[in-house]
């Protein structure tokens, strides 16, 4: 069934054509919510701001899970293409963009920017008719008032755009009534106002265009105390001389130096291979558009990007795409700025240049440099012109090339950040990333043809994983399987498959299709520690760095490193994704670990990446004691020289370093166990699994501890494998590994009760009480907790006696000793309580409530569970948070509460499913299905 989403008016939903219910104004603005930011998670708290800003109900998080659950059945039911899912972070509703107007909308509108008058004038038509009125009639919050703004002015440029296109086309008679509405309800707008002057004097009413024109220098004078911009008043001008460009279409004559001279028509070719790029493409043409506002002046547009990102032909296609639009020429120079074959072009080289193409007679060129820039800019005065300056080395070098009229256009290429363009000039920055999977696709598909690329998918698939969205990469890889288009794509998919060689495999045999050499000569232009930064940075392990990190890796003060890094990024060599996190871009990393093999010595290369590790580890030290203040404390060796650790602040800064940083932590333990540095292994297990517990990560968990007990044995550490063995013991336990796990926990505590360690041998015991518990034997569980409890009592160690009060209590439970059952869990309570250890509060008051729930005491149960829950969300517990919400939900089951019950169910179903507990979500998945109305 097909559904379409309705947000440019009163909020709705269609299923084939049909209307669909999705419930009161409310919980339609949550679905709205959604859909504006349809395909990205959105947290829960800025769902609640945008939906309820300061009017929130009490208790608006249940209030919320429920529209969201509503919405979530009505929506699935409808249509398997559509689902609303629970992801790390908030709620994310998954759809096809096209099927939410307001998308659609968007993506007519960039259509129509980016192709000739001709197909624009239906796309733009279509995108219009997607309006039945106000966006999110009758909401009324401050986030959907702002965006109904801001959605309006979207229209309106919209509007103004099809204006143009009909007023190109000749259809000023017909556009006058429009435009005489539209002159009344923005009666300031400038660009609208010119377009009504000239559809009245096309319309052979040029006396009522002076009259607007008048009208509107009166208005501004008196509410703004500012004239009419320059474009409109040259169109007034025109008007008063009745200009013959106004009625008809003719390239302007070209520039005269005493003689006829051609229009300079110096553009390559268009580039054969341009794919995508509709979004950047619609930016230029947006920077265009802006040239009739007010007070307008040159416009220029800086595309910037890493060697091979298609920067030129970007500009390229963009030009010729709108080549009619320049009936005054186009210039081209290749500054050179970084070519690998020679020095870049002199500002005197390429103005010579560009007025040979203008037409100047040698003998006229003036002697001076600075003259003969002076002559350049006055041939092209008041002309429609495009100027495109590729390759450029700084902003200075394409400076002096820039024209005076605010009737030229200028696209400037640089493999560097042109800053200087955008604070003197206005320069409109527009940075190329790679391109996304399908422009990737499409792009290889254009090289090999559709029968090659349909043949070999899985050969395909590995080639453009191994050009990483490239298109330099992608396009030597064309050329190179098109040489050879009896070979299978198998084999060269095979010999890219070794990172070591990838760069040599991304070279089709000269200069200009290397990816390696693209990337040299952004490399050699950088300073000496710049360079040595972008070394180290591309042998350090995870998707990204930190500032602070980084500022370890290299040994140098924060300030130094962060200056290195603003070069590297100024020059696309890498990316600021975040305020103080960047990342590589793959093949990037490959050459910056190239040029680290050959510059530094292995030594070096050591001990940078050894300090790295103990930045990672004795910062994740910190945040793991934040979370966990109560947790057994082991032993830490200091960190290595010029090491300079985070010191995190409080939980919340903790948990979202760990959450940012936890690829990163887990790269780190594969090479500190690849580099022999053991020590750092199983204490990177040990620090990150507070978070992987409470987050729900099982495999995350499993596998560190696996690489941490390996690294515990090769050290010889007896104390620490007891660690190791225990706490994989816990991973295999959640991850159903019951045999194993028993292995490991029988080993810890032979290995604890030979070296006579109480505490090591207690906390072993309540691991296999957890264990056998849930192999549903409780009777060894509650044997092996009170032997926890003995123990404990002994060391005089609070918070542990709570832990083993606990869960003596809940195997009392189990084997219906109540009485007893409630004593423990009372006093484990209280100790927890007395000592401010809020995660094990949390899991008696899970413990009371299943108690309560056991002797039918209903609503007690649900408090206690409700009072957990509370305290599962505030330290970031999402693993206990699920089994809390499964646990409400079968108490509202039991009194009757079905919709309660469904509501909870369901949170809780989608929580497992994010931590992939795939049995505990079937299980609520069945209790769903069979759940009455």
């Amino acid at each position: 069934m097909a559904v379409e989403f309705g947000l440019l008016g009163t909020i709705e939903a269609r299923v084939d054509g049909r209307p669909a219910e999705v419930g009161h104004l409310r919980q339609r603005c949550v679905l709205a919510a959604l859909l504006v930011d349809a395909n990205r998670v959105i947290s829960v708290d800025e769902l609640i701001d945008r939906v309820w800003a300061g009017r929130a109900p009490q208790r608006v998080r249940g209030t919320l899970y429920g529209y969201l659950s509503r919405l979530r059945q009505t929506l699935e039911a409808a249509a398997q293409e559509v689902r609303i899912a629970r992801q790390p972070g908030g709620y994310v509703l998954e759809v096809d963009a096209g099927a939410v107007d307001l998308h659609r909308f968007r993506d007519l509108v960039a259509k129509a920017r980016t192709v000739g008058d001709e197909q624009a004038a239906p796309l733009m038509g279509q995108a219009l008719g997607l309006w039945r009125g106000e966006p999110f009639a009758t909401v009324d919050t401050p986030w959907f008032c702002d965006l109904r703004q801001a959605l309006k002015r979207e229209r309106l440029s919209a509007e103004l755009d099809g204006a143009d296109i009909r007023l190109r086309s000749g259809l000023h008679g017909e556009l006058l009534p429009e435009l005489t509405a539209r002159v009344g309800q923005h009666p300031l707008d400038e660009r609208l106002a010119g377009q009504f002057m000239l559809a009245l004097y096309r319309s052979g009413r040029a006396a009522d265009a002076l009259t607007c024109y008048e009208d509107l220098r009166r208005q501004l004078a008196e509410e703004l105390g500012t004239d009419p911009g320059q474009p409109l008043r040259q169109l007034h001008q025109q008007i008063l001389t009745a200009d013959v460009a106004l009625t008809l279409s003719k390239p302007e004559p070209a520039p005269r130096t005493g003689a006829p001279a051609p229009v300079p028509r110096q553009l390559p070719g268009r580039p054969r291979w341009f794919t995508g790029r509709e979004h950047q493409l619609a930016e230029l043409t947006k920077a265009l558009d802006s040239a009739g506002e007010p007070g307008g002046t040159v416009v220029i547009s800086a595309i910037g990007g890493s060697g091979g990102i298609g920067k030129t032909w970007l500009a390229l296609h963009w030009a010729h795409q709108n080549i009619d639009r320049f009936p005054g020429g186009q210039l081209y120079v290749d500054l050179r700025g970084f070519d690998p074959s020679g020095d870049p072009v002199t500002p005197a080289a390429a103005v010579r240049g560009f007025l040979d193409a203008l037409g100047v007679d040698s003998g006229a060129v003036p002697v001076d440099v600075q003259a003969q820039i002076g002559l350049y800019r006055s041939l092209v005065q008041g002309k429609r012109m495009l100027i495109v300056l590729d390759n450029a080395a700084d902003a200075e070098q394409g400076t002096a090339l820039l024209p005076g009229s605010a009737t030229c256009t200028v696209l400037v290429t640089s493999r560097r950040r042109l800053a200087g363009l955008a604070s003197a000039h206005g320069a409109r920055m527009l940075t190329l990333d790679v391109l996304t999977d399908t422009e990737a696709r499409e792009l290889m598909g254009r090289h090999l043809g559709a029968d090659r690329v349909a043949s070999e998918p899985e050969a395909v698939a590995a080639l453009l994983e191994h050009c990483s969205g490239l298109p330099l990469a992608i396009s030597v890889v064309g050329a190179r399987a098109a040489a050879h288009p009896d070979f299978p794509l198998t084999a060269l998919a095979e010999e890219l498959q070794d990172e070591s060689a990838r760069l040599d495999g991304l070279d089709a045999g000269d200069l200009t299709a290397n990816v390696r050499s693209a990337f040299t000569v952004s490399y050699r232009a950088l300073t000496v520690g710049a360079a040595e930064v972008f070394r180290l940075v591309g042998l350090a392990p995870g998707p990204e760095i930190g500032l602070a990190a980084g500022a370890s890796l290299v040994a140098r003060p924060v300030t130094a490193v962060r200056a290195a890094l603003r070069e590297l990024e100024n020059a696309h060599l890498i990316q600021q994704f975040a305020p103080g996190r960047y990342r590589l871009h793959d093949l990037l990393r490959l050459y910056a670990t190239e040029q680290a093999h050959r510059t530094d010595r292995q030594q070096e290369c050591h001990v940078a990446l050894r300090r790295l590790a103990d930045f990672y580890l004795h910062t994740a030290r910190e945040a793991e004691q934040l979370l966990h203040p109560h947790r057994t404390r082991i032993e830490f060796p200091e960190p290595s020289a010029d090491c300079r650790p985070l010191a995190l602040v409080d939980q919340a800064e903790a948990m979202d370093w760990l959450e940012t940083q936890h690829a990163g932590l887990l790269a780190t333990q594969r090479l500190a166990a690849d580099s022999g540095w053991y020590d750092v292994v199983w204490r990177m297990a040990w620090v990150l699994d507070t978070f992987h517990r409470r987050n729900g990560h099982l495999h995350a968990q499993l596998v560190a501890w696996r690489k941490g007990l390996e690294a515990t044995r090769k050290l010889g550490d007896s104390e620490a494998e007891i660690f190791a063995r225990r706490n994989l013991g816990i991973a295999c336990i959640r991850s159903d590994l019951h045999d194993e796990a028993l292995t490991h926990l029988h080993h810890a505590l032979t290995l604890s009760r030979a070296s006579a360690d109480v505490a090591q041998t207690g906390h072993t015991c309540l691991v296999l009480a957890y264990a056998w518990e849930r192999q549903q034997n409780h009777e060894q569980a509650l044997e092996h907790s009170r032997e926890a409890l003995a123990l404990f009592e002994t060391l005089e160690a609070p918070v542990w006696e709570a832990q083993a009060h606990n869960q003596v209590g809940l195997y009392c439970a189990r084997l219906r000793q109540y009485e007893e059952a409630r004593a423990h869990g009372e006093t484990s309570l209280d100790l927890f309580r007395r000592h401010q250890e809020r995660d094990g509060e949390a899991d008696v008051l899970g413990t009371l409530g299943r108690l309560a729930h056991q002797n039918g005491q209903h609503t007690l149960a649900l408090t206690r569970f409700q009072q957990a829950l509370v305290l599962l969300r505030d330290i970031g517990h999402a693993y206990e948070e699920a089994n809390a919400l499964a646990h409400i939900g079968d108490v509202h089951h039991d009194l009757g509460q079905h919709d309660q019950a469904r509501q909870s169910w369901q949170q809780a179903a989608d929580l497992y499913q994010v931590q992939h507990r795939e049995d505990d979500a079937k299980q609520l998945r069945d209790k769903l299905r069979t759940l009455k109305p």
